[in-house]
């Protein structure tokens, strides 16, 4: 069921029973990405599935950072009266995730990182999110969606399922250019939070996709030593969209993931 917090200007699915699971979308999202996960997680745990402020049902707020993405979702999981969740967050809901950790790390019962990353960006990659905020600001963020979405997807998943890559588009599209442009800021001015990787007490999920353009597997393949427990899944002919891409795998994956972290 859909539920409001903030005067009803941030919305959230919650949906199922048992240790509390909170799934993040990334940029341009909404909480529909988790579609293809949410029946089979469901069946053993809660969900609550936010849309993003800017996305969705969600109001975009002033001053959007990745921070303040991180408070809205702990400000969920205290009307929810939740004291400890798995937070799992694809690609810049990973950011967030890790931004959650930092500020509340007592509610961390895991953390997932699903094609993501807790380095800050590289100056090459900021200089890629400058032009791509001009280019939004210019030509609006349904055009900038039909150029990038295909490029999330492996080689073999844009050959086996092209509707797959066209749903992917559908979806992002109707995120308003505005949070598009806010979001890419935000990604643009996240800190670092690599180091927090080493003192997180509670296990960490590395989800990577080898054919991956958005997230380096190279780079992320060196944190995933850095927590005291990590699990590391690896998918062949994957790009950045696995939970799209290999649903019943990241089912599989996920649902072992939050079992492990209720030990």
């Amino acid at each position: 069921m859909w539920k409001t917090i903030n005067n009803g200007n941030g919305n959230y699915q919650d949906v199922g029973q048992g240790p509390t699971v909170v799934l993040i979308h990334g940029f341009s999202e909404d909480s529909s990405v988790w579609n293809p996960q949410r029946d089979s997680l469901s069946a053993n745990f809660r969900l609550l599935i936010p849309d993003l402020p800017g996305t969705g049902k969600s109001t975009l707020t002033e001053g959007l950072t990745i921070a303040a993405m991180a408070d809205y979702v702990y400000s969920i999981l205290l009307a929810e009266n939740i004291k400890e969740a798995v937070v799992i967050g694809h690609s810049m809901g990973g950011y967030v995730a890790m931004a959650l950790l930092q500020q509340h790390p007592e509610v961390m019962k895991g953390l997932g990182l699903f094609h993501s990353t807790a380095a800050a960006d590289a100056e090459e990659k900021k200089e890629t999110r400058k032009k791509s905020v001009a280019f939004i600001g210019q030509y609006g963020g349904e055009l900038f969606t039909r150029q990038t979405i295909p490029n999330l997807f492996s080689p073999a998943t844009k050959n086996r399922q092209p509707k797959l890559v066209e749903d992917c588009i559908t979806m992002c599209a109707k995120c308003p250019a505005e949070s598009m442009i806010a979001y890419t800021n935000a990604m643009m001015n996240r800190p670092d939070l690599t180091g927090l990787l080493s003192s997180v007490t509670t296990p960490v999920l590395f989800v990577i996709g080898k054919d991956d353009n958005a997230v380096s597997p190279a780079n992320v393949i060196q944190q995933v030593m850095l927590p005291k427990t990590s699990s590391v899944y690896i998918f062949e002919d994957v790009g950045h969209m696995g939970m799209w891409e290999k649903i019943e795998a990241s089912n599989l994956l996920l649902n072992q993931f939050v079992s492990f972290c209720q030990l």
